[in-house]
């Protein structure tokens, strides 16, 4: 053979040896030369070796040419696929159509689901587990619209693919099965005789952790943490001999208690199965071409082996799968869904295999310990969802036997004696796993055929239910052990879908309804469970017999687990239509109401307390026994079999008297028993039975309701509680099998939508019209949903002005077969009862009757009367057998009528709440008394009515006549005040008569001279005198400069809200561009400074000992919270009094700007400060210093004034920054926490002046050699710099202004015309080079009149208390510019022509006009957050396509949008992690730190929610600013609603960041999340 090691080989050569030598033997030639001859691995150059010398001859073979020439014309020749097909990654978005899918399991990838007629519908988006593949271009997943716009059919076959398939799909499957470490087969044997060299390799699983591996590596193998992070899935940690990898595998698997799995693989062998894997890949791709090249693939993955002992090759691989690592798993899996399940015979051919293997694949799962969606037997939802393959699955492999079969080989262990399920002490791992299998069960959707005998094997596996893990009352000692329960409600509730789905099925075919019926009653009388141990007895009430065996559950084992009693009560509904005529009279309905009765009675005495001593396993089982998870086949149905019972053949006295019997109250009402409480509670549960039993009709078969009506009247009572977001109304609904509710087609028709605001979520409020539906006893309410929805109703009531009576609704009719139901409001014994209990309360025998009891009572009645009455008016009276009214008005010498005891308990002070339905009651109690009479009445008096009636028409039409005759004069009344309109218009109103309008201008001109904040005509400081109260002691203190110190809490961090581009953080003068600003807030509380120090002291000491307590605050950098409103603090910031002063300028025109004489500015420097406000000065300016240049603290630092100034500057300009984004007023609209925290930081910088020697002050400004040019500086920063000076007189403090102002003016000019034009500014080219500067300088003038009016205390102009666009004037009057700011140019033109020219020659303004640098143009961009898409879907197509920059494999990524600058990160991943201060942090950690200085926001696409960091340590969750349409966040898109961007929620957002709340919000979330195990939001 020759030679092909050569990396330049011919590759049309290969292709020609392939033909002419066997494959194997190219490949047992080549794969060792590329993956094991060297020493070190080379990922990249194997790649290249196995393009060029295998893959690619293999093409070249395939296409018989090159394969780029061979492609092309293959998609010339052919279309494409019809079927997508896309394999989802693990977190990729799929997209479920609610309108249109078949069942939640059909979805579209993120292209077809853009490109379909879908994205119009309702539809639901999640992230997919990995697995699965894009449904579109199947016909059986859609009911329309099954292909988008880009998939069309057209299949071809390629006859020479399948020669080349047969060798390599064998060749794969051998080697992802081969178990032999050290031998290859033979025809793969190297002719070379073997090597020595040996892989230690090591295999992930899913008990070790990630950082467990981690570390193994690094202690067994030497290697550091970032090479041990590479070692995912199945890798070679070394390679040797094999003395040296047993070494290495020996010190890994003894490292750990639980031992990783290690295996060592010969050279060969690792080679060999590497290459099959990179061939899987490869497969993938080369089927994609064609649809032949796909067939053929299946062709030959399904062909029979020719042994017939073994499997084809695809069963193969599935047979093997649980033994098989994670990376070949996910290759095959893949394989599969891009090729047999893409083609509807295959599929089919494919899914008889599986169903063939299925018993032997669910044992491996079980024992596998691999996550279900990395497991081979989640292709069961591909298969069994599909209607035809389900059809046909059933009929050729009966594949419900087979699924229950496996189900009942699989739970055998935990049958007891008696044939039932026992699940205590079970495997909770292994019973989840089981449990998955009855997903399977659902998905089958025909069982028209082949049913019986699945049906009969489903009933056989109920059998072993029924009855299953009865309890027995404890007496006496509590239990000792709390027994298992949740094993078998697991079990139920994985099997509630499929028994509605199996009474649906039924349904559809009378013959088979009838024979599933018997079936399932014959079952049920195999059941032996809870026997009667005695012989029937007769029992005696109101000459009632009743024959009965007794039962007392209080005293006999009984089990909450009935299925097959529930299944037949669902079936005689279904059945009730068609044979209700042989249902009568062929079965003992008291034995089929037993075992429901017993369950019902054993949920009332658990809530009567009776049976405490059993522990709270038995109360959990009751909670779900009736809640929305489990109660529409289990507490329902039980329901529902008592309605069965009462609508049969069996006598409603004798049907009470069991009920009574059963709850064990029989004795005491026929006055045997003494009073207990349990029987007070018992009763109360009994006759709210007794109600369920008669009212709740809503019920598709007991009456003429549709589910769409059931659906209403859950949604109208959940509202009825309080007003409900959408989700939590979707909570409280039950879900069918497709996980809906029907929720959103009756909402609109029962409630009307609130909009949410900025905050909340949108709540549906029920409409006023379906109120009278309300029923305070609806049988799905718990007992505090009862207790909230009546208070509720009550105070609606009162509001609206009427009586408090909640009256029981007129409830449907029952349907012919349960219409003997309400005899049991008439009979002997109802009657017997409710006077018993009226009678209790009338004699007020305290201890034997409750209100809960007579409201009850109460309501049955209403119950009664509304029955009779809708009877009386529906029908004639002779017509009416329904005599509740009669034999409720007939007393005896025993005792009295139930009428005459309401009339009694009307009186009782301790029945107040209840006398408005006491009144209710008896006024419908006397309409149905009379009613007969009125009949009567009416058939006697025929002629009289005729007369009447003719008179009452003649006096309807008179009436008519006078009503309109009054409208005429009404009308024109009306027309005579319109004419006359005028007289009214010119009378002067009272009290203006004759006063004058003060307009003079003297009165405005001399206002407006008093509005100047600086110069000489300096307008005057109101005297204030400032008192203030201490929020710690409370006691009040005036502000002056030599008292203590008063304080308010600030807040200082760093911030770029105003950056304009990343640049030198705080070099000597604030750049331009604000690369990072300190910001100073405050909450605006007063503390004194001493109260201040014991509250910091006594944080510091109590906060070190809570648990977590370093999430919250810093302790180590002096932060606390707010002893009032909780905010974050980490300064204080002393109050300075603003001191009036007074001046003597004498002759203003010997001032200069460089001023000399004496100074006549004093300033409250010139006072000096007490030692307590001069240490809070330090304090302060040092916390400032600090955070400002993240440096160790040191007052001496000649930075430290500096940083006063900064922060002072940048936090006038960001309060500038949000008054003009919000479109507010310069003055007047700051709050006055934020008013007071700027007047004190901009008396706390002017302090530094006489803080800080003026020989460093003096430094800052001296250094003419480092000076920058003027467009290198920021003015505003340079004047506050420059103001507040004790040496400087008050024509210097003008001048000053007037100097910067005309730097700042040139700045803009210079700016505004360089080369490197951006679109922002385009619009400024319209405007002149006047109006250029005065939009350019407005921004500069609104902060400095902020700063002088906090400097000075002078009155600003009444213009800058209102928005407007025109304030231009008014900024200059106040600040004692000219109002054309040219003029300064002419004003100081001797002084300033020098230094314009030096200013001009600058060689960085000659680069900044060239475009060669980058400048800031005027007025400064705006920071905003980033626009966000209105859709939330196309944020996750984003995220779909997103690449990690340093991470090449497919694993779940985190995409995290900033919002600040729109960068996409992958968050939480060891792949992009990097050094921040010497630690490791995720990527968002570290591009917060240059992003935000620290601070961020952050999306996490698909989390759907917002995440805000502070620091490495600290950082909170957010709703992110998406809705759905009910006005709900969707936080992991649990729901998967379509989100639209809410406008308001983002506004707010964008607030949060530019006020520089985010601090603030962080502490306040995690003060109030009790934080028990603390996140690492450094690695985020």
């Amino acid at each position: 053979m020759c030679q092909l090691s050569e990396r330049d080989v011919d590759h049309c050569t290969i292709s020609h040896v392939l033909l002419c030598c066997p494959l194997l033997h190219y490949l047992k030639e080549q794969v060792p030369q590329i993956f094991c001859l060297k020493k070190e691995s080379n990922p990249q150059e194997e790649e290249e070796l196995t393009q060029s010398r295998l893959l690619h001859p293999l093409e070249c073979f395939l296409f018989g040419e090159d394969p780029q020439e061979g492609l092309e014309k293959l998609k010339h020749s052919s279309t494409s696929s019809q079927l997508c097909g896309r394999v989802f990654k693990e977190g990729e978005t799929v997209y479920s159509c609610r309108d249109c899918a078949i069942d939640p399991t059909c979805v579209l990838c993120m292209d077809c689901f853009q490109d379909s007629v879908h994205k119009s519908h309702r539809y639901k988006m999640h992230a997919s587990s990995g697995g699965g593949f894009c449904d579109c271009g199947d016909v059986e997943a859609w009911k329309i619209g099954p292909c988008c716009s880009k998939h069309d059919p057209g299949p071809e076959l390629y006859e020479r693919a399948e020669k080349l398939f047969r060798v390599l799909l064998r060749y794969v499957t051998d080697f992802l099965v081969w178990e032999e470490t050290f031998e290859l087969p033979a025809e793969l044997q190297p002719r070379y005789g073997p090597t020595d060299a040996y892989y230690c390799v090591l295999y992930n699983d899913e008990h070790h952790s990630y950082d467990h591996v981690i570390y193994t590596l690094q202690r067994s193998v030497n290697c550091d943490q970032t090479e041990a992070q590479t070692h995912t899935g199945r890798r070679a940690v070394k390679r040797g001999t094999f003395l040296s990898c047993q070494d290495a595998k020996d010190l890994i698997r003894h490292i750990s208690l639980q031992p990783l799995r290690v295996e060592i693989l010969h050279a060969a062998v690792m080679a060999h199965q590497t290459f099959a894997l990179r061939l899987g890949a490869w497969f993938q791709k080369i089927i994609s071409y064609s649809v032949g090249f796909r067939q053929a693939f299946c062709q030959v993955a399904l062909e029979p082996n020719t042994d017939r002992d073994h499997p084809c090759l695809i069963s193969t691989l599935m047979l093997h799968d649980a033994r098989m690592y994670k990376g070949a798993r996910k290759i095959v899996h893949e394989l599969i869904f891009c090729s047999m399940l893409m083609e509807t015979e295959f599929k089919r051919l494919f899914a008889i295999e599986f169903t063939k293997h299925y018993k032997q694949l669910q044992k491996d799962f079980i024992n596998d310990d691999h996550e279900r969606s990395i497991s081979i037997t989640a292709l069961s939802v591909q298969i069994f969802t599909v209607p035809t393959l389900a059809r046909q699955l059933i009929e050729e492999g009966n594949v419900i036997k087979v699924v229950v079969d496996t189900v009942m080989e699989l739970l055998h262990e935990h049958l007891d004696e008696t044939n039932r399920f026992y699940f205590q002490g079970y495997n909770s791992d292994k019973f989840s796993r089981i449990q998955v299998i009855f997903h399977d069960l659902r998905w089958i959707t025909d069982l028209r055929r082949q049913f019986l005998e699945g049906f009969k094997v489903f009933l056989g596996l109920l059998k072993c239910m029924q009855g299953m893990e009865e309890v027995k009352r404890q007496f006496g000692q509590h239990i000792a052990v709390e027994p298992e329960w949740e094993a078998g409600f697991s079990l139920q509730i994985q099997l509630r879908h499929i028994l509605a789905m199996f009474q649906d099925w039924c349904s559809s075919d009378d013959e088979i309804l009838l024979l599933a019926f018997k079936e399932c009653h014959e079952i049920l009388m195999q059941c032996n469970n809870q026997p009667f141990h005695r012989e029937a007895t007769d029992y005696y009430m109101c000459k009632n017999i009743l024959h009965v065996r007794p039962y007392k559950v209080s005293q006999e084992p009984v089990s909450i687990h009935l299925p097959i009693s529930r299944l037949l009560a669902g079936l005689y509904v279904l059945i009730a239509y068609v044979f209700f005529s042989l249902l009568q009279e062929s079965y003992d309905y008291t034995q089929l109401a037993e075992y429901p009765l017993r369950c019902v009675v054993l949920a009332a005495q658990v809530s009567a307390e009776m049976w405490r001593r059993n522990g709270l396993s038995l109360v959990s089982q009751v909670y779900y026994y009736q809640d929305v998870k489990c109660r529409d086949e289990m507490y329902d149905k039980d329901i529902l079999m008592l309605q069965v019972g009462a609508a049969s053949k069996m006598d409603p006295n004798h049907f009470l008297m069991l009920i009574l019997l059963r709850f064990e109250l029989f004795d005491f009402f026929n006055g045997n028993c003494s009073s207990k409480d349990q029987w007070n509670r018992l009763t109360e549960e009994m006759l709210y039975l007794l109600i369920v039993i008669v009212g709740e009709r809503y019920v598709p078969g007991i009456s003429q309701v549709t589910k769409e009506d059931v659906t209403m009247r859950e949604v109208i009572h959940l509202l009825c509680i309080e007003p409900m977001a959408h989700s939590s109304l979707v909570k409280g609904l039950p879900e069918n099998e497709s996980h809906e509710t029907g929720l959103e087609t009756v909402i609109a028709k029962v409630a009307t939508f609130k909009k949410p605001g900025v905050s909340g979520h949108g709540l549906y409020e029920v409409k006023k019209e379906r109120l009278v539906e309300f029923n305070p006893f609806f049988y799905h309410y718990s007992r505090s949903q009862h207790s909230k929805a009546e208070e509720s109703q009550k105070k609606r009531r009162t509001q609206e002005g009427n009586d408090k009576a909640l009256r029981p609704p007129v409830p449907p009719a029952f349907c012919p077969g349960f219409s003997n139901i309400v005899r049991l409001l008439c009979c002997d014994i109802i009657i017997h009862i409710l006077r018993r209990v009226l009678l209790r309360a009338a004699e007020d025998r305290a201890t034997l009757w409750t209100e809960a009891m007579i409201q009850r009572a109460l309501h049955l009645i209403g119950q009664a009367l509304l029955e009779e009455k809708t009877q009386l008016e529906d029908s004639s009276v002779e017509e009416v057998t329904f005599d509740f009214s009669l034999k409720a008005r007939i007393g005896s010498e025993q005792s009295k009528s139930v009428f005459l005891l309401l009339s009694k308990i009307k009186a009782l002070p301790s029945l107040e709440a209840q006398k408005d339905m006491v009144k209710w009651v008896l006024q419908v109690g006397y309409f149905c008394h009379i009613h007969i009479y009125i009949y009567i009445y009416i058939c006697v008096c025929v002629a009289q009515d005729k007369e009447k009636a003719e008179r009452k028409r003649k006096a309807e039409a008179a009436k008519l006549h006078r009503q309109k005759i009054m409208a005429q004069m009404s009308a024109m009344q009306k027309n005579f005040i319109e004419s006359n309109k005028m007289l009214y218009e010119n009378m002067p109103d009272s009290g203006m008569q004759g006063e004058p309008v003060a307009t003079t201008e003297s009165c405005a001109m001399e206002q407006r001279e008093l509005c100047v904040a600086i110069g000489p005509h300096r307008g005057s400081t109101p005297p204030e005198r400032e008192v203030l109260t201490c929020i710690l002691c409370q006691e009040e203190q005036e502000v002056v400069a030599q008292a203590p110190a008063m304080v308010l809490t600030a807040c200082v961090q760093r911030s770029t809200v105003l950056t304009q581009w990343s640049g030198t953080s705080y070099p000597l003068f604030m750049p331009p561009e604000l690369a990072v600003g300190t910001h100073t807030g405050s909450c605006g509380h007063v503390m004194h400074a001493t109260c201040w120090q014991k509250y910091f002291e006594a944080v510091q000491n109590t906060t070190r000992n809570r648990l977590h307590a370093e999430l919250i605050i810093d302790l180590e950098n002096g932060e606390y919270l707010c002893p009032l409103c909780k905010s974050l603090c980490n300064t204080v910031v002393p109050l300075i009094p603003l001191e009036p002063l007074t001046f003597n300028y004498g002759d203003g025109d010997t001032m200069a700007l460089c001023g000399e004489g004496q100074p006549d500015f004093r300033s409250i420097l010139s006072y000096g400060f007490s030692d307590s406000i001069a240490e809070m000065l330090v304090v302060c300016a040092t916390t400032v210093h600090r955070v400002g240049l993240q440096t160790a603290p040191n007052e001496l630092c000649p930075r430290v004034p500096l940083m006063a100034w900064n922060t002072c500057a940048f936090t006038i300009q960001a309060i500038e920054n949000i008054l003009q984004e919000e479109d507010k007023s310069l003055f007047g609209s700051l709050q006055n926490r934020q008013l007071a925290g700027l007047k004190a930081i901009v008396q706390f910088s002017a302090s530094q002046r006489l803080k800080s020697s003026q020989a460093v002050i003096q430094r800052h400004f001296t250094d003419i050699k480092n000076t920058p040019s003027v467009l290198e500086v920021d003015f505003f920063h340079l004047l506050v710099d420059l103001q507040p000076s004790a040496v400087s007189s008050a024509y210097n403090h003008l001048h000053i202004l007037h100097l910067v102002t005309m730097a700042h003016m040139l700045q803009i000019l210079l700016s505004s015309t360089g080369t490197n034009k951006k679109q922002y500014y385009y619009y400024f080219l319209n405007y002149s080079v006047a109006e250029r500067v005065k939009r350019g300088i407005e921004p500069f003038l609104r902060c400095a009149a902020l700063f002088f009016n906090c400097l000075t205390g002078v009155h600003p102009p009444e213009e800058l208390f209102v928005t407007s666009q025109g304030q231009m004037e008014a900024l200059c009057s106040y600040l004692a510019l000219p109002s054309n700011v040219f003029q300064l140019f002419q004003e100081h033109r001797d002084t300033v022509n020098p230094l314009l020219q030096r200013w001009c020659g600058s060689s960085a303004i000659t680069k900044a006009l060239k475009g060669k640098t980058q400048t800031v143009r005027y007025p400064r961009r705006r920071n905003r957050l980033i626009d966000l898409p209105e859709d939330y879907s196309a944020l996750l197509n984003q995220a779909s396509h997103f690449q990690c920059p340093k991470s090449t494999d497919d694993e779940r990524k985190h995409p995290t949008l900033c919002l600040f600058c729109g960068t996409m990160l992958c968050s939480q991943s060891s792949c992009c992690l990097s050094q921040l201060d010497g630690e490791d942090v995720g990527a968002c950690t570290a591009h917060a730190a240059t992003c935000g200085a620290g601070v961020g926001m952050f999306l996490r696409i698909r989390e759907c929610e917002i995440v805000l960091m502070a620091s490495k340590t600290r950082g909170s969750t957010y709703p992110a600013p998406y809705l759905d349409d009910y006005g709900e966040t969707d936080p992991h898109l649990g729901r998967g609603n379509p989100l639209h961007l809410c406008p308001e929620r983002y506004r707010k957002l964008n607030q949060l960041w530019q006020q520089h709340c985010i601090l603030e919000e962080i502490a306040r979330s995690l003060e109030v999340v009790n934080v028990m195990f603390a996140f690492e939001w450094q690695m985020l």
